[in-house]
């Protein structure tokens, strides 16, 4: 059954089409996820579904009575309101209903307008509403969200699962999910996953979040030059789909350019070849000199680079028998652990269960109420903050970065700010723009451009993925991965954890902190868990407790010491290099078989001698580099 479709859709924000001609139609059950660079116009695409804004033209059809439901980037505000309010809003009249009778209740006797609460309990009567009030209750259960709590006291990773029951309470057709997995934990992702699979409608949604796409998605959809491209498949079969369209679209533009450039020449010959010239060629010429100027140039990649500091000391912090708590609740229990220069180390944990309360301490922000911590030398911080704090929404994304200056220095060369901001994908134009102006995955490269153009070799990030597009993702990963200093990260992104961090700092029950090597999958199959519930009662108070801001002193990472388990395991390195020996030993075997069959040809020895020679040590070391192959993938399988 079709619930949407567009037909030659357009829509533009100034000169640049957001949409152009575009067409999409979605049918009931499919999830679908769309893709497309930051500031491409996925969210806007998302509003133009739920009616929000119209387009400029075309036609976009909706089944009648179709029931939308929509998950924003923004968090709802953390104001006096109650959870259960929050949530009851989605059922539109009803819901507006059901949080004005759940007002009342909440009064002390001698307050409660008593003929307000009999009409309210009439209206609600008429519309059923008694029934969906249930319905809230049961999903606010199901969500482990406490009806009467404040939105005020909850972080962020809790409001955003109110966002989620508000737009899952009313049983929608169709469920549009911008960012779902922003500030959610590891374990609520997973239960997301889980509950979009199991829901009847249709789903579209836009995510950086790769192991989340790849589980969900049936359809992917890219938003790139105005047109909607869609591909019947995952995520993984899509890049390969996605990778010959760029290789096509490049051969048919260097034959277009070539022709342009042939008929250009033609029409700027002599005299002579003007009195005969064809007119119906002039006329082609001026088509595809129009077609050229019209075509929308793919805007380049990011070139991201790191200022680097001096080395910081090898002891970055240590942590002795460290125990901190609000209240009667433990944060972190009885804590020794060491981080080294070098280390990338990530942070694991249900939201609030105390993830910035420890990176505080490793900061030397926060004394703990027991134990020794011990900072290292000469460590320079970097600080990426997930709420953006350090921006300024009323300046302009220039003034932000620069901070007064017009250049700055990266790996010791003074670069234009203009220049520095175009590297990581802002126009001058855009540049001179108010951060409040940008999208949230703009917002976020701003915030990189203005982390990486100070000297660190201490990098401390908190949630750097949220909002970012895939290939900005994938270039942050391989910086991060040549990095030379040390790393602290907070992440709830399981394959960014898997591609960057080689040690993990796991909450697990009551406090207890435990080290794993390797990245996320590492720690499943070392036994890693969640905790119930139930242990960590309270989390979203504490998480309130912990502010979030840039650090005022040096910063640390952590190094896990390796655990005894009762199966030894790979290390993230140890796995990645197993996993590239079989393509390393192929590539050997054919070189081996080509410098053979070299050797092998009649005429081989009767070349000079100093030839022959080269030639068959050069086959004498391929053998001794494929039999240290073997057996180093012996070696490693064994274990």
């Amino acid at each position: 059954m079709t619930l949407l479709r567009f037909e030659h859709l357009h829509l533009a924000y100034g000169p640049t089409p957001l949409l152009n001609d575009a067409n999409l139609t979605l049918e009931k059950g499919e999830r679908v996820a769309l893709l497309g660079r930051n500031g491409a116009g996925k969210s806007s695409l998302l509003k133009l579904v739920a009616g929000d804004i119209q387009p400029d033209g075309g036609d976009l059809w909706r089944k009648p009575g179709l029931k939308i439901g929509v998950l924003p980037q923004v968090l709802p505000a953390a104001d006096d309101r109650d959870v259960y309010e929050v949530v009851a809003l989605g059922l539109a009249e009803a819901g507006r209903l059901l949080e004005a009778f759940h007002h009342l209740t909440q009064l002390p006797p001698d307050q409660v307008d008593l003929d307000k609460m009999d009409a309210l309990q009439h209206q609600l009567d008429a519309c059923d509403g008694w029934s969906l009030g249930q319905k809230v209750e049961q999903l606010l259960k199901r969500l482990h969200l406490d009806g009467s709590a404040k939105m005020a006291s909850l972080s962020g990773g809790w409001r955003r699962r109110v966002a989620l029951a508000q737009a899952l309470i009313s049983e929608p057709d169709l469920l549009l999910l911008d960012e779902p997995t922003n500030h959610l934990d590891i374990e609520t992702i997973q239960w997301l996953e889980e509950q979009i699979k199991a829901f009847n409608g249709a789903v579209l949604l836009i995510t950086h979040d790769r192991a989340f796409m790849q589980n969900l998605a049936t359809r992917m959809l890219e938003l790139d030059l105005g047109q909607i491209i869609s591909w019947e498949g995952g995520y993984q079969d899509f890049l390969a789909y996605k990778a010959h369209q760029l290789e096509v679209e490049a051969r048919h533009q260097a034959a277009f350019d070539k022709k342009l450039a042939q008929e250009e020449v033609w029409i700027r010959q002599g005299i002579k070849a003007r009195r005969t010239r064809n007119e119906g060629r002039v006329r082609a010429l001026q088509e595809l000199r129009k077609e050229r100027a019209a075509r929308l140039q793919r805007q380049g990649k990011a070139d991201i680079q790191l200022e680097a500091a001096g080395q910081s000391g090898k002891l970055v912090v240590e942590l002795k028998n460290v125990s901190h708590s609000y209240g009667d609740q433990p944060v972190i229990r009885d804590l020794s652990t060491r981080i080294q220069r070098g280390d990338k180390i990530g942070l694991l944990g249900r939201n609030g269960a105390g993830k910035t309360t420890l990176l505080k301490i490793l900061l030397g922000q926060l004394t703990p109420e027991a134990g020794e911590v011990k900072l290292g030398t000469q460590l320079e911080v970097a600080y990426f903050d997930q709420l953006r704090g350090q921006l300024d929404p009323s300046k302009t994304v220039l003034d932000n970065l620069a901070e007064g200056r017009t250049s700055v220095t990266i790996n010791g060369r003074d670069k234009h700010v203009i220049g520095y901001l175009q590297d990581f994908l802002f126009t001058p134009d855009r540049a001179r723009q108010p951060v409040s102006a940008l999208s949230g995955g703009e917002q976020n490269r701003l915030l990189l451009a203005k982390l990486f153009a100070k000297p660190a070799n201490l990098l401390v990030m908190d949630e750097p993925t949220n909002d970012l597009d895939l290939e900005t993702l994938e270039l942050l990963e391989e910086l991060l991965l040549n990095y030379e200093g040390t790393l602290l990260l907070v992440s709830h992104d399981r394959a960014f954890l898997d591609s960057v961090v080689t040690g993990i700092l796991a909450f697990e029950e009551q406090g207890r902190i435990k080290e794993y090597v390797g990245g996320y999958e590492d720690w499943l199959r070392q036994g890693g868990r969640f905790p119930e519930l139930g242990s960590n009662k309270g989390a979203a108070q504490i998480s309130r407790l912990e502010e979030v801001s840039p650090p005022a002193a040096p910063t640390a990472a952590v190094q896990p010491k390796v655990e005894t388990a009762p199966t030894k395991k790979l290390s993230y390195k140890l796995q990645r290099e197993l996993d590239q020996l079989p393509a390393e030993i192929e590539a050997l075997e054919t070189a081996i078989a080509a410098q053979e069959a070299k050797i092998s040809q009649a005429d081989f020895y009767q070349q000079s001698s100093e030839v022959v020679a080269q030639e068959l040590a050069d086959l004498e070391a391929l053998q001794a580099e494929l039999e240290g192959k073997m057996e180093r993938w012996l070696e490693l399988e064994a274990l």
